[in-house]
């Protein structure tokens, strides 16, 4: 006799086989999807993976040389890169979610952030610290209490609930990774995922 296969389980299989060989990001949102059901910690958790994959994808196809490339009055390639990776430690933070303390970001302090965001860094330095910062905002997630979403929590001068403050962190992520689209288009360079 032949026992059932979970739902859950099996659209975790069939995204799996679907997936692109070697889309590292493709097989932890199945995963994610899998483990966390529906709720809204999970359905953010499954957004951000997916970002990741497309940012790191970005960031790595941009040679060193553009990093410092920008329009006129904004930011370079760089700093764009640099400010993604210090609201992914900030917006944790805000909510109690202690980062490395080498980062010297800390939640109740906006101005710590800025100061990640002003360290001269190496190409490859700001790769290593946005994937570092990566894995913390999606950690903090995952050990996100659904007690907590509810919770009041002040931010940029302005009072918010802890769930509203992890959909402003996924909203951010969309908002430099449409940014950083058009930046690498700008440089004659074709996101990855579009060849």
């Amino acid at each position: 006799m032949r026992t059932p296969i979970r739902a859950p389980l099996l659209l975790a299989a069939l995204a799996l086989a679907c997936a692109a060989p070697g889309t590292e990001q493709a097989a932890e949102s199945a995963a994610v999807s899998a483990a966390g059901g529906s709720s809204v910690t999970a359905d953010l958790l499954n957004d951000i993976v997916q970002v990741e994959g497309k940012m790191m994808g970005l960031a790595n196809a941009i040679p060193a040389e553009k990093y410092d490339w920008r329009p006129t009055g904004a930011r370079s390639i760089a700093e764009v890169l640099k400010h993604v990776a210090a609201d992914n430690y900030l917006l944790p933070a805000a909510l109690g979610h202690a980062p490395d303390t080498a980062t010297g970001i800390r939640g109740d302090d906006y101005n710590t952030a800025v100061a990640f965001e002003k360290r001269e860094m190496s190409r490859d330095a700001i790769l290593a610290e946005l994937q570092k910062s990566f894995a913390f905002v999606k950690a903090s997630l995952e050990n996100a209490q659904p007690a907590s979403l509810g919770n009041q929590v002040s931010l940029f001068g302005q009072t918010f609930t802890g769930q509203q403050v992890w959909i402003i962190a996924a909203t951010h992520l969309h908002e430099h990774l449409g940014q950083m689209i058009a930046y690498a288009r700008s440089n004659g360079i074709a996101p990855p995922w579009s060849n």
